[in-house]
């Protein structure tokens, strides 16, 4: 991945979503329209945290997050989220 030049503010984090699954644990195939959103992604990104709240997530860190978390931006052909660390459910 080529390095990216945006710098997440305060306690914001740029996440870059997995791939949304193909197949289901049985291999059905799972259509475009049917695939859920990922609610998982690699951090590639990460603020200077707040002062009495330092951050606890790091770039390369995989996370969790919730469904509808973030917004999503676009940079470089790539897409991304950009959320707060309180989005995050828990590092994997």
């Amino acid at each position: 991945m080529s390095q990216l030049n945006i710098k997440p503010l305060a306690d914001r984090v740029l996440v870059e979503p997995a791939a949304a699954e193909e197949k289901t644990a049985s291999g059905i195939i799972i259509p475009d329209t049917a695939k859920e959103k990922p609610q998982k992604g690699k951090i590639v990104a990460v603020g200077n945290g707040k002062i009495d709240e330092p951050m606890t997530v790091q770039v390369g860190d995989t996370v969790l997050y919730g469904k509808y978390a973030g917004t999503e931006i676009t940079v470089d052909g790539g897409d991304y989220l950009i959320m707060r660390e309180s989005d995050i459910f828990a590092i994997l």
